[in-house]
Formats: structure tokens, sequence, C-alpha cells
């Protein structure tokens, strides 16, 4: 049978109708973009797959260019983590390029709008040029240094360019139209004063682009067909095209400009702003924090370039901003570790277990398969002792009919092992249980092809043995934020719903094969949901990150 073809979405269907009307397919070209004053998060998955999935889809090649064009905000740190994360999701650009590589060609397509009476050189200040550009409503008013001849301008700029200007005191405008009904097209700033030094041209320039300047220029310059951005930009798209009509050749290819939603999620910030306050007040602890929704933060969680590819395919691409709930993310790595991560076992808040009846001294080794319900994980040697931990919640010295764990008087079955019964337990003076006393039956261990091993009790439990178990410092993470939408308060700082339990660290013991897991290594512990080997691990210190539960809600925010 035929699969059925995948509809496309409206971007891939504004780049079918060009070339459906002769743009010729080698002319396809596609970029991502980022600013490097920040961290990648969730909501940059999107635009990544997108443009890097076009590429593939027409076989057509993806630059990674950086808009890098503030040095106030932009650091080297993210050049680097904005690359890590790209060639992490699996994608490879054709080209690695920077706004800044053509700061001179900018520079001088500026001073011929200069020459053309397009551009001049303002001295007011931020706030009267803001005063002065007037509402949606309201038309604005013309600078009193709009009319200044274009010899003056060139004067005035070539020392904006020399350093001669202190930062804040002159910027450079485009001369458009104050009465424009998009405000975007009064008179915007091309050039400022920034005295800063830029991570790749140092002290070379003292003036520095806008962004709206620079990147359709930079789109031209590279060839790109299509440039993809999110909505916010729609109504930028009236200025990215004024600005191409300045420098566009017929024998070039113009850029488009088209606009998508960008991806929101539900119970986090997706502002780099906000992400930033985060880090900086020590709220989390740095960018790759694994309660961030930046992409370094989920790698760290645990996961997978895979599950992040296919939760931005089943969000899809709208036309309208949306909040997608943070439950589909969930679902997708849940979904894709399920088929990839070994069982294993590891209990996070133990309580001991003696077998009275095994035999002092005695230990065997039993055979556990990583995966019981699918073929090729194979398995691995479990060791059993007189003495093991279990859950302190998987016993009761009473529960009703429905708790089909260990109690008083009850058996259950040790995973991959044998059937056990509880005989007694004994406890503190204040009534905390710290011992459980049992018997097993020794004809029961699972697998042995006896009578014994086959018979049937409703509850099967988790464990490690006490003598072999390996000390594993375990962080059990929750959503960061307590509230759905966070930074959707207009009378609230989203600072005010964060999470006070969003991080729980518990001293747990895990099974010995774990001892050789490596950082990154991704496992479900048995009915306790799915674990990442943390890079705080070391030989003497074992972390685990849990990534996400296996019941499909979280834990409630509020301790109850």
């Amino acid at each position: 049978m035929n699969e059925e073809k995948k509809s496309l979405n409206f971007i891939e269907q504004i780049v079918a109708e060009d070339l459906k009307n002769g743009l010729d397919k080698n002319d396809l070209r596609f970029r991502f973009p980022p600013e490097p004053n920040g961290y990648l998060h969730i909501g940059h998955a999107a635009s990544i797959c997108l443009n890097f999935g076009l590429g593939l889809q027409h076989n057509a090649p993806v630059n990674l260019r950086f808009d890098d064009t503030n040095p106030a905000k932009e650091e080297q740190e993210y050049v680097d983590a904005i690359k890590k994360d790209v060639a992490w999701l699996g994608f490879e650009w054709d080209k690695e390029l920077y706004s800044s590589d053509y700061f001179q060609q900018l520079y001088d397509w500026t001073i011929e709008l200069i020459k053309k009476g397009k551009a001049y050189v303002d001295e007011q200040s931020s706030d009267e040029i803001r005063a002065q550009k007037g509402t949606p409503t309201e038309v604005g008013t013309d600078s009193p240094f709009r009319n200044r001849s274009v010899e003056e301008n060139l004067a005035l700029f070539e020392k904006m360019k020399n350093g001669d200007f202190d930062e804040g005191a002159v910027v450079l405008r485009a001369k458009i139209d104050m009465k424009h009904n998009n405000m975007h097209m009064r008179d915007p700033i091309l050039y400022r004063v920034l005295k800063k030094s830029h991570h790749r041209t140092g002290t070379d320039w003292c003036i520095f682009p806008m962004y709206d300047w620079t990147h359709g220029e930079s789109d031209y310059i590279e060839q790109i067909s299509h440039s993809f951005c999110t909505l916010e930009f729609k109504s930028h798209r009236e200025l990215y095209d004024w600005y191409l009509d300045q420098v566009v050749s017929s024998e070039n290819i113009r850029p488009k400009q088209r606009e998508f939603a960008r991806r929101n999620l539900s119970y986090t910030v997706m502002s780099k702003r906000k992400l930033l306050q985060l880090v900086e007040n020590g709220i989390v602890n740095g960018w790759d924090d694994p309660r961030m929704p930046t992409i370094s933060g989920l790698r760290r969680r645990g996961y997978t370039p895979e599950s992040i590819r296919n939760f931005s395919d089943v969000s899809g691409i709208a036309k309208r901003d949306s909040i997608t709930d943070v439950a589909l993310l969930e679902f997708c790595i849940k979904d894709h570790l399920n088929k990839t991560a070994p069982r294993v076992m590891a209990v996070l808040d133990p309580i001991k277990v003696i077998i009275s009846n095994y035999p002092e001294g005695k230990e065997e080794f039993l055979d556990a398969n990583y995966n019981d319900y699918e073929d090729g994980f194979g398995s691995r040697a479990v060791p059993f002792s007189r003495e093991i931990y279990i859950e302190r919640e998987d016993f009761r010295e009473e529960a009703n009919k429905k708790f089909f764990r260990l109690k008083l008087g009850k058996e259950v079955r040790l995973k991959n092992a044998y059937i056990i019964k509880a005989e007694g337990c004994i406890k503190e003076a204040d009534g905390k249980i710290t011992e459980i006393h049992c018997t097993y039956d020794p004809d029961s261990k699972s697998g042995s092809g006896s009578e014994a091993s086959k018979r049937k009790v409703k509850g099967t439990l988790h464990w490690v043995s006490a003598k072999h178990a390996i000390k594993a410092e375990v962080r059990l993470y929750d959503r960061l934020f307590s509230d759905e939408a966070p930074d959707g308060h207009k009378d609230k700082n989203f600072l005010e719903f964060v999470n006070p339990n969003s991080l729980d660290v518990v001293s747990a013991f895990v099974e010995p094969s774990l001892k050789t897991a490596k950082i990154g290594n991704r496992f479900q512990f048995q009915r306790k949901g799915y674990f990442c080997v943390d890079s705080d691990t070391t030989e003497e210190n074992l972390v685990f990150n849990r990534t996400v539960p296996l019941r499909d809600s979280w834990a409630k925010v509020e301790k109850k």
C-alpha cells in the first residue's frame, strides 16, 4: 500500500509556487540567521527544521548566518553554542557566514544612500526621535535635521565612523516618509554609535548597522531566494523591500521575505532577554540548565535530536501565533525513548528489605533483559543478595485491595527475580519504617521453568541488591514555572511564577550495570521515568537527570 502523501505547509507551498512560476531550482538557497545574543531555544528549533528541511527537500544549500550587529549583547560563546546545537539536531550548513563580513559593503551602500539624499544624520535623542515618530493613528513629524545637505551628512557620517561622537549622540536615519501608515517606514535608524569591541571585528568599527538594514542586504549578498522569519517581522517586510530596492540588480536573485508563527510553549518563556534574566539572577544554573527550554538544556536533560525534530514536524508551521502544549513535547521524547532507551533498575527513595530465609553471604547473578517487549536490546546480569532496596512507597503495613505492591502478609514478585512475602518491619520511635523483613520462595525465580516461577502475583517491584548497589545523585526536574503562561500577565512579572519546587535532588541506589554509563546515555528507570547521565558526572559521583516521567501528567507544582 502506498503511503498517503504528506500535504505541504504554507511555506513549502510558497516555494513550490515560485518554482512553478519560473524560479530555477538551482537558484534556491535558504538560511538560518540567528543573532548570537543568547542560546537557541525550542522555538528556534522550528525555524532550524523549516529552513534546513527545505534545503533537504529541494537539495538546495542552506547558510548558517550570524546576524552579529550588536557587540553590546553578542559573544563568541553564543556563536559556538548555536553551531553545536544546529549540528546536534542533525543538520549541515553549506556556508558559515556573518553579517559582520558585510560591514564594508553595507557602509559603501550607505554612502550611496546619503549621496542620493536618502539618509541623514540626526542629532536628536532617542526619546525625541521616538516621540517625533508619532503613533499608529497619528503621523510623525520631520526631524529638524532631515533636510541637511548631502555634503554635511557625508561629513557627519564620516565623523561617526571615526568615533568622534559619543554613544547615543547621533544616529544615521533613512529618509523615507514620516507620514507613512507603517511606522517602520518613518525614517528608520540605519546606524548607531557603539564603542564596544565586536567578537569578530574587534575595534575596527564604532558604528554598527541596525538589524533591519543588515538583514535583507545580507540575504541579497548571499543570494538567498527565500527569507523566512517569524510573524513579528511581517510589518517590517515593507522596509525590507524598500532597502532591497536601493541595491538590487536585475541580474541577481531578489530575496523574498515571508513570515510564519513563532513557536510558543506552555509553562515557559521564549524570550532570550527573559531567559538571560533567569541565568543572571541565578534562578537556573546557566543556559544549559535542564529546566531551560534551550536546545542545550533539553539536550542535557536527555532529549534526543529525533524527538525535537519530530516535535517540530507534528507542531507544524502556522500563520497565526498560538501556544503549543508542553505535553506534546513530552510525548515526543517519551515516544522516542520508549523505543530506544534500555530498561534498568534504580531506587530513588530506598528502604531496606531483608530476606530472612535467603542464605547469608550468598549472591547470584540473574539474567535481565534491557527490554522485555522489543528484540535487539540484549541483556545484563543483575546481582541478587539477602539484602535489597525497594522504593519506600512500595510498602505499606496495611493497604486496601487496590494496592498491588508489598504489604504485610502478601506477596509480590521482584523484577527478574523471586516472589517475596512481607512478614514484618522495624520502626523507629517516631514510627518511621527502617527495615522490612520478608521471606522468599526459592523455586519462584523468573524464567527458571519451575511451576513456582510461573505463579501469578499481582505486583512486580523493581529493586537493587544492597551489597552491589551504586550510589547516585538523581535530579528530579519539574516545570520551571507554575503558570501556563508566565509572561502573559500584564500586571505581574514572569519571575513571580517561578516554581520553587522545580528541582529535587535525591540520593538513590542504582544497579551496578550503570557504573559504566557515559555522559549523555539515556535509560528508562523501570516504573520511574526516563533519565540521562548528566555532564556533572565524575568517577566518584554518578549524576542522573530526569528527562520526563512515565505518566502523561507531571507532578503537581504545589506539594501536598
